[in-house]
């Protein structure tokens, strides 16, 4: 159980810095914000229903959230350059 709610704290954390990273990206504007708008978009949907899709086959919570941290690691990396 403690591992359940680490991984969800660490996935707050993390998360937590790529809405940081974003707003800074969508604040300079321009076309580089445009796109990152709709990458953002685009990037919640598919995250959304391949989650609820992963739930609706039996997969545990854990795994879901291990998922999502991979994701929002990916997104750190990326708006970190």
């Amino acid at each position: 159980m403690f591992r359940s709610w680490y991984n969800l704290s660490l996935l707050a954390a993390e998360s937590q810095r790529v809405i940081w990273l974003r707003t800074m990206k969508l604040a300079a504007g321009g076309p580089a914000a445009a796109q990152e708008a709709s990458l953002m978009i685009a990037e919640k949907l598919t995250a959304a229903t391949t989650a609820a899709g992963r739930l609706a086959l039996g997969a545990s919570p854990d795994s879901v959230v291990a998922g999502y941290r991979k994701k929002v690691r990916a997104n750190a990396r990326r708006l970190s350059r």
